[in-house]
């Protein structure tokens, strides 16, 4: 008879202690997603990209670049309706930011775009790894929105100093001095021989 009470009263305990942990289960989930709503709010009210105007002439040069056109686009396009919207589209401008290195036009395929395209890169795919974390810290996301819109000015403004540059009239002479100072075109050490 000990037997079968304790038996029962087992069972009791195991039935009040399992609702205890449902409840409890019930009540972080609450609190994860009043968490999740949290983040989703700032991180919408903080993804903000910037479109830098150009002068007609970079315009001109670019309009051919697709890379950048699609980039630009995407950019500009705002997830709306949760967190996982937003994580894929971090990955879609990850994959858009690295094609940026194709094709880039002629004028511009100089060390200069090429490091600030480097920089614009690395900020995107951190926002991609950030946004992608289990605990996702939303200022630094936003934070990092912030950057790549400077990163875009820098980026946008160094094709307009080339442009500016490349308008300035060359001197008498200059064009072949500077072929003379290619290391490139130098004439070649001959090791003759000796008998």
């Amino acid at each position: 008879m000990k037997r079968y009470y304790s038996y029962i009263l087992f069972s009791v305990y195991l039935l009040v202690s399992c609702n205890d942990n449902a409840e409890k289960r019930e009540i972080e989930n609450l609190k994860d997603a009043e968490k999740k709503e949290i983040i989703f709010k700032n991180i919408n009210k903080g993804w903000n990209f910037s479109n830098p105007s150009v002068s007609p002439t970079v315009q001109a040069t670019i309009n051919n670049w697709s890379e950048w056109r699609s980039f630009l686009n995407e950019l500009n396009l705002k997830p709306k309706s949760s967190i996982g919207a937003f994580q894929k589209k971090a990955k879609t401008l990850s994959k858009k930011v690295m094609e940026l290195n194709t094709n880039i036009p002629y004028a511009f395929n100089k060390p200069e775009i090429k490091s600030r395209i480097s920089v614009l890169t690395t900020k995107i795919n951190s926002i991609n790894l950030f946004i992608n974390l289990d605990d996702i810290p939303a200022q630094k996301v936003v934070t990092l929105v912030s950057e790549v819109n400077e990163e875009l000015v820098s980026l946008t403004q160094q094709m307009e100093e080339i442009i500016r540059k490349s308008a300035i009239p060359k001197e008498e002479g200059e064009s072949d001095m500077i072929r003379m100072l290619d290391t490139a075109r130098a004439i070649p050490n001959k090791i003759v021989p000796q008998p």
